[in-house]
This record gives structure tokens, C-alpha cells and sequence, in this order.
């Protein structure tokens, strides 16, 4: 689709290139196959696209937030820096870096780019890196070097800030060969920045510096899909600077995973999985009959309803095999009791009342924890009435959520 607009008066129709980009890289979605094997002019949209602005998820309070510390913080900066202007003499006591250091602690508090070391570290060490530039090689040319060995010196020192390089840069081009100069207003600077961000950000709910989560014990996975050494593995694969801390990154994925869980079995109801038309039988069905009747159908449990269809209890093998024993014994040798005796008494004498039950429209979701946690092995699914509809078992359950796992 090619966007034209006409101008009144002109007799004919004008091309609008930056319109065509937007309206073709909002119609056509392209994946990274396609984007790498396509049409060259297909290739070429797909690269361009990397020049717009891309989509954020930021409100609009957590921008102002940030918008409001940034200027707090240069503030804070200024006033403080001035007032040491009048106990010592300083050519210049605010630099221009700081404000690029300022939308990181603010904007980006969780970053590791924009923690206290990156900022005070960062900036300091890029200076010093400048004057030495300054001292060894006196022509201005020399501003590439600086930035480049200001990269270099961050990496060293576990520093990495962006602004360090500005910092770096800012010292070359104005000549600045006093050492003095990283100390203050640089380093001086960064740490105001860097104290005005740990009030401003602790006040307005995010933390700083941001803490790092304890290590967690690798026998406890949180995630069912990647463990922690997955994740360093995929870190080191990947070889490059994230601007977001691994423990973020961790979280941000497991939300996602358990996004992808909710999207799978969110819409999962109960009467999806459940089995229909169960064998039940009543309260005065003998335990003989109830037992013969599990032993034909392979069945551990039956729903017990009235002459209704209401659930009012459920019996398993466990509680039939009990009352043959008449006191809790070792299951293999209740199996071998009862291959020469049948159960005496009925169903009401055994089994368990009240019953948990499901609705047929129940998500599956909510029982797992009643699995995981309750202690139940078989759930009856009921209507509106409390009617027998079906029944879920733990082996249903589990063949679910391999398939949510599978997708």
C-alpha cells in the first residue's frame, strides 16, 4: 500500500517515502525467516524498519516519574556542585555527560549500566582515561582513541556506563590535562547524581541500587522449562551487554512462561478434560458390589450419589480395603487379604462425605493445587444441581498440562 497526497492547485499526486515506510511496516509482520530469505525489497523494509521508533510499555506515570527525577537529580547536582564552587574554585563544576548519566538512574533504575559503580566508576575512569589521552597525544584527533580506550577501561573495571564515553570525549575536545578534573566535578558529579537517585527512586517504589536476588537452590527450580544454568548458558551463547540485570531477565521470563501457562490453560475448563459418564453407586450399595465393580472397570474410585444424581460422597479401593482389613495394615498385604475375602457392610459405611467437587465450567487451573497440595487423587465434576457429570483424576490432570507444556 503506497500513501499519496495531493496538493490543492498542483495537477498531480506526491510521493510521501517516510509515510510509505510506516504504512508498510505497520500492515506487513515479518519473521526473522522471512526477513532473511525473502525478496530483496522485503529484506530491505525489514531493515529500515529497524530506523522507527519502537513500541514501549511504559505508562505514562512511570514516565513522568523519571522525567521528574532526572530533573531532581541534575538539580540536586548543580546546587550542591555550585555551593562547592564558593569553598574551592572549579572551572567547571557541572558536566554534560551527567545528564545522560541522570536519564539512566531515573529511567532505568534496574539497569546494570545505571547502578552507583557504573555511574561513579564509569564516569571517573572514561576521565581519566581523557586526560591521559590529553597528555600522550595533544592533537584533538585523539578523541576516537579516548572513547575507545574509556570502552576498553570500563570493561576492565566492571563499569560500563554510556555516558563515561561522552565523558571521555568532553575531556579531549576541551583539552583538559589536570588530573583533578576526574575528581571533581566528575567523579564529585556522579556520586550527587547517585544519592539524589537512591532518595528519589526509593521513594517512588524502585529500589536503588537495585538489589540482587539470593542464589536459589538448584535442587528447587522455579521454572519447569529452564533452570538457572540454562539461562547462564543462554546468556553466554547470546556474548553480548543486556541492558537489564540476569535476575530481571529471569523474572521477566518466568511471567512469561506463566503468561504462556495461563494462555494454554486459562481456557481450559474442567468439562474438557473430565471423564463423562462415570460408573457411581449409592449409599447402600453393598462394598462387594462396589469393589467387583472397580475390579471390572479399572478404577480406583466412585463418586456415591443419591437417587438424584447428586454427588454425596466418594469411595475408593484404599477405604474398601481398610474395612476387609479392620485396621490399617501394609497395602500388600490388604491385596493378598483380599483375594479370599469380600468387603462386609455398604458404600455409606466407607466412604468419604462431604466431597470436594468441580464445576463443569471450572478452570482447570484452579485444580492443581487442590491436586498438589489437598490430597486428592479424583475430583467429580458436578453441574449447577450438584449432578454427576464426570470425574478428573490426577492422570488427567498431568496429561493436560503435558500438552500446555508441548505447545
Amino acid at each position: 500500500m503506497l500513501c499519496f497526497r495531493h496538493k490543492p492547485g498542483i495537477g498531480s499526486i506526491a510521493h510521501n517515502p517516510v509515510m510509505d515506510t510506516f504504512a508498510l511496516s505497520s500492515q506487513i509482520n515479518l519473521t526473522p525467516l522471512q526477513s532473511a530469505t525473502g525478496p530483496a525489497s522485503v529484506r530491505a523494509l525489514a531493515w529500515l524498519s529497524g530506523f522507527l521508533p519502537m513500541r514501549t510499555a511504559v505508562s505514562s506515570r512511570e514516565r513522568s516519574r523519571a522525567a521528574l527525577g532526572a530533573a531532581a537529580g541534575i538539580f540536586f547536582a548543580a546546587l550542591a556542585g555550585h555551593a562547592l564552587v564558593r569553598l574551592h574554585p572549579l572551572d567547571l563544576w557541572l558536566v554534560a555527560p551527567l545528564g545522560a548519566s541522570a536519564v539512566l538512574v531515573f529511567a532505568l533504575p534496574a539497569s546494570p549500566l545505571a547502578q552507583p559503580w557504573a555511574v561513579i566508576g564509569g564516569n571517573t575512569v572514561s576521565a581519566l582515561v581523557g586526560v591521559a589521552c590529553v597528555s600522550l597525544i595533544p592533537d584533538p584527533g585523539a578523541a576516537a582513541v579516548a572513547v575507545a580506550l574509556a570502552v576498553m577501561a570500563m570493561f576492565a573495571t566492571r563499569c560500563l556506563h554510556p555516558p563515561g564515553g561522552a565523558t571521555a570525549l568532553l575531556v579531549v575536545l576541551n583539552q583538559v590535562g589536570n588530573v583533578g578534573f576526574a575528581l571533581a566535578p566528575v567523579a564529585l558529579d556522579s556520586l550527587l547524581l547517585v544519592v539524589a537517585g537512591i532518595l528519589y527512586n526509593s521513594l517512588t517504589g524502585r529500589p536503588y541500587p537495585h538489589r540482587q536476588a539470593p542464589p536459589q537452590d538448584s535442587q528447587t527450580p522455579r521454572s519447569l522449562r529452564f533452570s538457572g544454568a540454562d539461562l547462564d548458558a543462554a546468556l553466554a551463547h547470546y556474548n553480548q551487554v543486556l541492558d537489564v540485570s540476569r535476575d530481571d531477565l529471569e523474572d521477566l521470563l518466568h511471567h512469561a512462561e506463566t503468561a504462556a501457562y495461563q494462555r494454554s490453560l486459562g481456557s481450559l475448563r474442567c468439562a474438557d478434560i473430565m471423564s463423562a459418564g462415570p460408573r457411581s453407586v449409592g449409599r447402600q450399595t453393598p462394598l462387594g458390589q462396589a469393589h467387583a465393580l472397580m475390579h471390572a472397570n479399572r478404577i480406583k474410585s466412585l463418586p456415591v450419589t443419591d437417587g438424584a444424581g447428586r454427588v454425596i460422597g466418594i469411595v475408593t479401593a484404599w477405604d474398601i480395603l481398610e474395612r476387609m482389613a479392620n485396621a490399617p495394615a501394609p497395602r500388600s498385604r490388604l491385596f493378598e487379604r483380599s483375594r479370599h475375602r469380600r468387603p462386609d457392610g455398604v458404600v455409606a459405611e466407607v466412604m468419604t462425605h462431604p466431597v470436594r467437587t468441580a464445576g463443569e465450567d471450572q478452570a482447570v487451573l484452579e485444580l492443581v493445587r487442590l491436586f498438589s497440595e489437598g490430597g486428592h487423587h479424583h475430583i467429580p465434576i458436578v453441574d449447577c444441581e450438584q449432578r454427576l457429570l464426570g470425574i478428573i483424576t490426577q492422570s488427567d490432570l498431568i496429561r493436560a498440562l503435558y500438552r500446555a507444556v508441548r505447545v
